[in-house]
């Protein structure tokens, strides 16, 4: 059994050097280390007068630029390097608890071969906020579980949930799926997880599986975030429509205020809805993208290159297939669904300009 780890990376910094070190002690041993890396001068300014290159012989690092990079397709690229039985999924600012990680995922993907995918707990790391620290328990919390199409209509959207932050996939369930949308904002791991369970796949979390990890978004970058979030969910009704999302955002609120009141910080509760109020306008901005011109959207969004790319995808249409320029079945589906390049009159005006 082979098992490889796989972190997309930019800007990276030491906390980085410290992590791959965590995960080269596991007890259950690391095959080899694939980093997908956006501009290679970020790379090498961190790694600079060390030996961490050199130190980690199992370890491979493929630059790309910004403008290359893609939630998705990014990481398909880094599947395509391993040829693992299972392959983990970390991002840079996730932290190791301890050396036990790979193996109580690998355990959970053993216990049962219908598991597409399992996923970690996420620990506020020091000095984040009692808002954060509520937030990561109330996603992240303490038992394990394992969700299936049986559990969407009691769960909502919550039964696809899933984290690439820290997720171990299963290679031969991996490849028969399609892996991830090779064209996605956000949420690539949400998607895998519904086409998993969609096709009669299950999902599970592993609690006893752990990483540091927590942001420390300002407003507008929250904003920016669920706006973004809100794009992926209106590009794909097939999955999140009929789903209760505001509902699950309302829950994680009440109860935040409750934990902040019961604790003594209720000093954080009016940052905790000043904040969920920029969460909840940037989402409802986003569900509604088709409406907003290319300049407001290129405002709003955190992935300024997604829209780029998105563009370029559908004005394909204008190109003669016969000249050696096909479409793929992906971007055959995008051209069906509602494009950035919307009929009206801002988006027109502002093309035009």
């Amino acid at each position: 059994m082979k098992i490889d780890l796989i972190i997309p990376t930019y800007m990276p910094d030491k906390s980085l050097i410290d992590s791959i070190a965590i995960m080269q002690s596991q007890t259950v041993k690391i095959n080899k280390i694939i980093i997908m890396n956006t501009e290679q001068k970020y790379f090498e300014r961190m790694t600079y007068a060390t030996s961490f290159v050199n130190s980690n012989k199992n370890m491979e690092v493929k630059h790309i630029s910004k403008k290359e990079f893609d939630h998705g397709r990014t990481r398909n690229q880094g599947v395509a390097r391993s040829d693992a039985d299972y392959f983990l999924f970390m991002t840079q600012d996730a932290v190791p608890v301890g050396n036990r990680l790979v193996e109580e995922l690998v355990y959970a993907l053993e216990a049962d071969d219908s598991i597409a995918v399992a996923y970690a707990r996420q620990i506020a790391k020091e000095g984040s906020s009692e808002r954060e620290k509520y937030t990561r328990l109330f996603n992240y919390p303490e038992e394990s579980s394992v969700h299936s199409a049986a559990d969407i209509a009691t769960l909502g959207i919550k039964a696809y949930f899933c984290s690439n932050v820290c997720a171990m996939y299963r290679r031969k369930t991996f490849d028969e799926l399609g892996g991830f949308l090779n064209h996605a904002i956000f949420n690539e791991d949400m998607l895998y997880a519904a086409k998993a369970i969609n096709e009669g796949y299950k999902v599970a979390y592993v609690s006893t599986a752990k990483v540091l990890h927590s942001h420390n978004y300002t407003n507008a970058e929250q904003y920016s975030r669920n706006f973004d979030i809100g794009v992926s969910h209106a590009k794909h009704p097939e999955i999140f429509e009929g789903l209760n999302t505001k509902g699950e955002g309302m829950r994680l609120v009440k109860k935040t205020a409750k934990h902040l009141s019961d604790t003594g910080n209720k000093f954080e509760i009016p940052k905790l809805y000043i904040q969920s109020a920029y969460k909840y306008l940037g989402y409802r901005s986003g569900k509604r993208f088709m409406h907003l011109s290319k300049k407001a959207i290129l405002r709003k969004t955190m992935n300024p290159s997604y829209w780029r790319e998105d563009e370029l995808i559908r004005d394909r249409g204008n190109i003669n297939a016969r000249l050696g320029y096909g479409r793929s079945e992906e971007e055959l589906a995008m051209i069906t669904k509602v494009p950035i390049t919307t009929s009206s009159s801002s988006y027109k005006e502002t093309k035009e300009q």
